[in-house]
């Protein structure tokens, strides 16, 4: 009896390696920005996803640059994140297979009630810039190389402002991610760009205002890339694209839809639109 017993063990454990790699065990990772995290996005649109696909999401959140990063070195099975120029290289380059657009929003520039440099209502947002410099006014930069950092320093350029000359003086660099930017922009009553998805679900906003928007110049595309197996075998390629089909699908892009704080709807999906 013990050795039918025995017997009957080893076929059971057996069978049990023997399975694949099943819904059960199914799993892939994000490497994207901290906005899509920060803002509760990926809480509101992936519980749906696991339940109607059985395959278990990783996000990590860092910034941009390093998203990339991760992805461009296999540690990542899918990329999310929101500078499309980097996007495009990275598909380019080989490390993506495609870019598919999934959503927008757009980048605020708040800054304190009193508004010392007086660009309140400006729909001119290098022009904004130029004016807070010239006012010698605090402006908290995120400075970790992320999709918002990216864009900063294109509007910088565009103000004709070289403000990594004045780091640490009225420009400081907080190398953190857009809450603790805004966090630290609220203790300083100082200004900060921050994208409207983090902004709208950011607490502590203090004495935070907007004070910039509608430039079409602060527009926000968000774009998924399947990180290319060809690169790196261990990548999740099946699942991984999965995630990605359902997101551009209509069930994934009326998720994003449905994301809402306080009736606020923080980011608009473009799977379906031209140039997205």
């Amino acid at each position: 009896m013990v050795m039918r017993r025995s017997f009957l063990a080893g076929i059971i454990l057996s069978a049990a390696i023997a399975l694949p790699s099943s819904a059960a065990e199914r799993d892939i990772v994000i490497a994207s920005t901290t906005s899509t995290e920060n803002s509760g996005l990926f809480g509101a649109i992936l519980p749906i996803f696991e339940a109607a696909s059985g395959i278990r999401v990783k996000v990590v959140a860092v910034g941009t640059g390093q998203a990339i990063k991760l992805a461009r070195n296999g540690d990542a099975d899918v990329l999310f994140v929101h500078h499309r120029t980097s996007e495009e290289k990275f598909v380019a380059e080989g490390f993506g297979v495609k870019r598919f657009g999934v959503m927008y929003n757009d980048f605020v520039l708040v800054g304190p009630k009193a508004d010392p440099a007086g660009v309140r209502a400006m729909t001119d947002a290098p022009a904004a810039l130029a004016k807070i410099a010239a006012a010698k006014a605090v402006f908290a930069s995120r400075g970790d190389d992320s999709g918002t950092h990216k864009k900063e320093r294109g509007l910088w350029r565009a103000a004709q402002v070289d403000a990594q000359a004045a780091s640490g003086q009225w420009y400081r660099e907080t190398g953190s991610g857009m809450g603790a930017t805004l966090n630290t922009a609220a203790g300083l009553g100082a200004y900060a760009l921050a994208d409207r998805g983090t902004w709208i679900g950011f607490a502590n906003k203090g004495d935070l205002e907007i004070m910039v928007e509608g430039d079409k110049r602060l527009f926000n595309p968000y774009g998924v890339i399947l990180v290319n197996p060809a690169k790196h075998k261990h990548i999740k390629a099946a699942d991984g694209q999965a995630f990605i089909d359902w997101l551009v699908s209509s069930a994934g892009q009326k998720a994003i839809a449905d994301y809402k704080l306080g009736g606020l709807q923080l980011f608009f999906p473009n799977a379906k639109k031209a140039g997205s």
